[in-house]
């Protein structure tokens, strides 16, 4: 091709050609003129693809399709600076869409971006690099390539360049990268710490805003928040803070203060340049509910640590929090709990919150809609009334008992777990305690039981065992079924769990009908498994097993084979003998229930007054037969007794088949008149008789009459008391035998026998049972004449002959009592 010269004549051929005016006329061949080797061609070509992209993401994504990427990614280092220029105007405006920044991470440009943030570069040229890198760094991969070719040191000094453009692009880009924890390390390390503080005071509200948001995540490390407090930075944040014209910014500032407000020394600066008597002036005055939240999220990151609370609450700033509990926004007053709960750890200020009726208002917040806000007030409930029962009796007085009983319904564990622990603080009270339990607490505490958070069994079992200090209580819970979750919790590996049921265990077992629940779920066989191991083992699982047993005085004879002094055998106590391994102790009621069997008979007690015979006439009516099958025995086989009590139940069972409901009649213990005699004789003879040994020697007399009379060693094989105990089962029906029917009792028998009585007419005695059914009482007496004033200083343990000299008293330990506890013979 050739041009024209001037009019009327031609240029030679020697002669080059003057540039060419081009006027692109679509996007390919634009794109074509990329890789032309004309600067000016260049320049152009560049500038008509920034033109191009700009109109929309469409444009951009077609010129990636027509390959402009590449060219424009060798171009951004062409040697002249109009084409370098006009290259990076192009490329930075289409980085800013998503497939655009998917092919540059193939091409690899960012170290050449980087390159060109050197000082020497023109400054349109940081401009847009900076913005280049801003709209990369939101990739994850990007912001990797970055940081990993050293891209932080540039764009930290551009945040000083004199071009406002720069600075925000820089910023944002470094904002970024932040996000990572390898890049806010970095960012204190290289000193930009100083130059992200300077940019508060720009005169662009974008560029102090991106500043704050990038000192927020920087001052998550503690480095960080070190060199921004000897930078003067919090004396930086409270000037914002206090400038009204900077609402914008206070969300932002407070989120800064708030990182780095939790140690004490940085308290301490803000309070020395008054910065702490500010920042709650700035909390009350503010009415933004935003800003106030994040304000009182200052207080309460401050809070955590106890130095930081003394110096908050000398500045009065329960009185503060106080105020803004009142205030009508959920957000604020979710926060205010939050501080008030921190605070509460120091003791004084529990008091003040107090003494400036803050309890009330947060038992108010308790019936709000917000699930975080009753979250929040139940967790400084729980802190409030901990340790402190002028607190916990103020909860009750403002009401918070019966709303913090409905609380423990609610669905989020935290508020469950604060709610437990609260009523179990306020429970130490009695009149408290009432009022709880008299809202339903124990029937509510029933799920939290079986939940499977920590925290919150730890704290239901804690109230519970509080709470079961009242009878009602007790009664209650085995009546909602929270006896059985309790026991199951003795499973639990968490050991404050495990601790706290044991206690609550512990407090139940003082009602016998729960500790019979609690033994019929397999407590005690628990409580052993965990006694035996050397890590789940403590004072609170012994403690459980020993109150247990000593509650249910049938079970704990059948596991020990041994009563103490003070195990006091009363109504409803049965001897079923010892269990085989592994198998649980079965109630008086399911023992009665089973058809009768060959195992030997279950002996039952029961005093209680009979209505159907006089007992006189009971006693007389059965010494008309002679007892020959023992030494001076004078009982009969008391057939009078069946012969009445036969007639007496058929005419009940009459009445019984016409009324039994549906779910059967009631079960019912046997009465026992022949112990109602013994027990009457035993109190007309026996305690009359001033001396100790001749009231234990008359009711062991009285109890070997009672039993078939006295029986000689060599004789023993003969008593035939296992065919009249078969005897007995047959007629009665039943496994279950009361023992004042039982006139041919041995060692075991007698033994129980006299505990029985002795129990019920103030002589102490044990009860111990030994080997092939034999047991034994032990009895301690004084040596010597009393009415002379001859006693010894110390009793002597005696065993009571029941057996085969009645009255006699051996002496522990000596062969005469050994041989009355281990001869055999009655291995049957």
């Amino acid at each position: 091709m050739g041009k024209k010269g001037k009019k009327g004549s031609e240029t030679p051929c020697a002669e080059t050609f003057e540039p060419l005016p081009f006027e692109g006329k679509t996007p390919a061949t634009i794109v074509l003129l990329l890789r032309s080797l004309e600067e000016d061609i260049l320049a152009k070509a560049c500038e008509a693809i920034h033109i191009f992209a700009e109109k929309g993401d469409e444009n951009k994504v077609s010129l990636v399709g027509l390959g402009a990427l590449e060219p424009l990614c060798q171009l951004i280092t062409h040697m002249n600076r109009l084409v370098r220029r006009n290259a990076f105007m192009a490329l930075s405006i289409m980085a800013g869409n998503d497939v655009v920044r998917v092919a540059l991470k193939k091409i690899d440009v960012i170290p050449s971006i980087i390159d060109k943030l050197s000082p020497e570069e023109d400054i349109v040229v940081h401009e847009f690099a900076t913005l280049c890198l801003a709209s990369l760094s939101v990739d994850f991969v990007c912001k990797a390539q970055i940081f990993d070719h050293k891209g932080l040191p540039p764009l930290i000094r551009l945040l000083s360049s004199p071009d406002p453009d720069v600075m925000k692009n820089s910023l944002e880009t470094i904002f970024n990268l932040v996000q990572d924890h390898q890049s806010r390390l970095a960012v204190h390390e290289l000193g930009g710490i100083p130059p992200l503080l300077d940019l508060l005071k720009s005169d662009f509200p974008v560029i102090q805003q991106v500043a704050l948001k990038t000192l927020q995540n920087v001052t998550v490390d503690k480095e960080s928040c070190n060199i921004l407090r000897e930078e003067q930075g919090f004396e930086k944040l409270m000037d914002i803070l206090s400038n009204t014209e900077f609402n914008d910014l206070h969300a932002e500032a407070l989120t800064v203060v708030l990182n780095c407000i939790n140690d004490s020394e940085s308290l301490q600066v803000i309070h020395r340049g008054g910065g702490l008597m500010r920042l709650m002036e700035f909390v009350l005055t503010r009415n933004m509910p935003e800003i106030q939240s994040n304000a009182v999220r200052c207080i309460t990151r401050a809070a955590q640590s106890s130095e930081n609370r003394k110096l908050l609450h000398e500045q009065n700033v329960e009185k503060v929090l106080v105020e803004l509990l009142s205030v009508g926004d959920v957000s604020v007053n979710t926060a205010a709990c939050g501080a008030v709960f921190a605070m509460s750890f120091h003791l004084a200020s529990k008091d003040s919150f107090r003494d400036l009726g803050g309890i009330p208002e947060v038992v108010r917040l308790l019936s709000n809609d917000s699930l975080a806000l009753r979250e929040a007030a139940t967790e400084a409930l729980s802190n409030l009334t901990h340790g402190n029962q002028l607190n916990a009796f103020a909860v009750y007085e403002a009401g918070g008992g019966e709303i913090l009983v409905q609380q423990l319904y609610g669905s989020c564990p935290s508020t469950v777990a604060n709610s437990a622990a609260t009523l179990g603080n306020m429970a130490g009270q009695e009149v408290v305690r009432c009022s709880v339990l008299s809202h339903g607490a124990i029937r509510a505490l029933v799920e939290p039981l079986k939940s499977t958070d920590t925290q919150v069994l730890v704290n239901a079992t804690r109230c519970v065992a509080v709470l079961a200090h009242e009878k009602e209580a007790r009664a209650e819970l085995l009546r909602a079924g929270g006896l059985q979750p309790l026991v199951n919790l003795l499973r639990t590996d968490q050991k404050e769990v495990l601790h706290n049921a044991c206690l609550a265990i512990n407090v139940c077992s003082s009602d016998l009908p729960a500790a019979v629940e609690m033994c019929k779920f397999g407590a005690l066989e628990r409580l052993q498994q965990i006694n035996q191991s050397a890590t789940r083992g403590s004072s609170f699982s012994r403690l459980a097993r020993i109150s247990l047993l000593n509650s249910n005085l049938s079970v704990k004879y059948s596991l020990t084979g041994h009563l103490a002094v003070t195990d006091l055998i009363s109504d409803g106590f049965y001897d079923a003998g010892k269990p085989p391994a592994g198998q649980s102790i079965l109630t008086l009621k399911e023992l009665s229930e089973q058809p009768v069997n060959e195992q030997r008979p279950i002996i039952v007690i029961n005093t209680a007054k009979a209505v159907t015979l006089d007992v006189r006439e009971v006693r007389n009516s059965n010494q008309s037969e002679p007892d020959t099958s023992s030494k001076g025995g004078s009982r009969t086989t008391r057939p009078i007794y069946f012969q009445h009590r036969k007639k007496k139940e058929d005419n009940k069972q009459k009445e019984e088949d016409q009324t039994e409901t549906p779910k059967g009649k009631p079960w019912k213990m046997m009465d026992d008149v022949f112990l109602q005699v013994l027990l009457k004789e035993a109190k007309e003879s026996i305690i009359p008789l001033s001396d100790e040994r001749e009231q234990c020697a008359a009711l062991a007399r009285l109890v070997s009459e009672a039993m078939g009379g006295a029986v000689e060693m060599e004789k023993l094989h003969k008593v035939p008391w296992l065919l009249h105990l078969s005897e007995l089962k047959f007629l009665l029906q039943s496994n279950v035998i009361p023992i004042g029917l039982i006139n041919r009792g041995i060692y075991c028998h007698r033994a129980l026998l006299f505990k029985c009585l002795a129990d019920r007419i103030g002589m102490s005695c044990t009860l111990v049972r030994g080997e092939y059914n034999r047991a034994w009482n032990e009895v301690l007496l004084f040596n010597g004449n009393p009415s002379r004033n001859q006693r010894s200083s110390k009793p002597c343990r005696y065993i009571v002959d029941l057996m085969h000299q009645p009255g006699s008293l051996l002496k522990a330990s000596t062969p005469a009592a050994l041989q009355y506890q281990t001869s055999g013979g009655l291995r049957h």
